[in-house]
C-alpha cells in the first residue's frame, strides 16, 4: 500500500435487491458515511449478492484480497436467509468481537430489538472486515458507534495507514504496535 490507499469494499447482501425487485439503499448509505471521513476518500468496490451463504463468503473472500475494508450490509438478523455472520465467520481467519458488541449495546439505546443482530466482525489477512446491518439509519449510528477503532485496526493487522477525520489515535508508540 506504499502511498495509495487499499479500496473499501462494500458488499450488499439481499435477495431482493439481486432479483431487481428494490434499490438497495443500504450501500449507498455505508458509501456515503465513510466518504465523509476522508478528505481524500479511497475508491470504493461495490459488489451485491443474494442472500447465499457460499456467494457471500466468495465475495468477502474475494473483497478482502483487494481491500483493507470490507464492510457488508444487511444480512445480520435472525431471519431464515440472514446468513452474513456465518459467511463472514467462514471467510475470516480471526475474529474480532468487540465490533458487534459495540454496534449492538450503541444501537440498544434507540431500538431495543438490535439485540438481535447478529453481526461480527474479524480479518482475512491485512483485511478488516465488518458486518453492518441493512437499514441505512442503522448504518450510521453503528459505523459512529465503532468508526473511530476502525483504522487503528486495519494499521495494527498490516493493511495501511489513513489520514480520516474521527480515527482513534494508536494507544501505543509505532515501535509497541507492530507483532514480534
Amino acid at each position: 500500500m506504499d502511498g495509495e490507499q487499499a479500496p473499501i469494499g462494500i458488499l450488499i447482501v439481499s435477495d431482493r435487491a439481486f432479483r431487481g425487485e428494490y434499490e438497495d439503499r443500504g450501500g449507498p448509505a455505508v458509501k456515503n458515511w465513510l466518504e465523509g471521513r476522508f478528505s481524500d476518500p479511497p475508491p470504493f468496490v461495490l459488489r451485491l449478492v443474494p442472500d447465499d451463504i457460499d456467494a457471500i463468503e466468495q465475495e468477502i473472500q474475494d473483497l478482502g484480497t483487494i481491500c483493507s475494508l470490507v464492510v457488508t450490509t444487511g444480512g445480520t438478523g435472525i431471519g431464515p436467509r440472514d446468513f452474513t455472520p456465518e459467511a463472514t465467520k467462514r471467510a475470516c481467519s480471526i475474529m474480532i468481537p468487540g465490533f458487534g458488541e459495540k454496534m449492538r449495546a450503541a444501537s440498544w439505546e434507540a431500538v431495543p430489538t438490535a439485540i438481535l443482530s447478529r453481526s461480527v466482525a474479524g480479518l482475512i489477512g491485512t483485511c478488516l472486515v465488518v458486518n453492518l446491518p441493512g437499514n441505512p439509519k442503522a448504518i450510521g449510528e453503528c459505523l459512529e458507534a465503532i468508526w473511530s477503532a476502525i483504522p487503528h485496526a486495519i494499521e495494527i493487522a498490516g493493511g495501511g495507514s489513513w489520514q480520516a477525520r474521527g480515527a482513534a489515535r494508536s494507544p501505543h508508540p509505532p515501535s509497541e504496535s507492530k507483532s514480534s
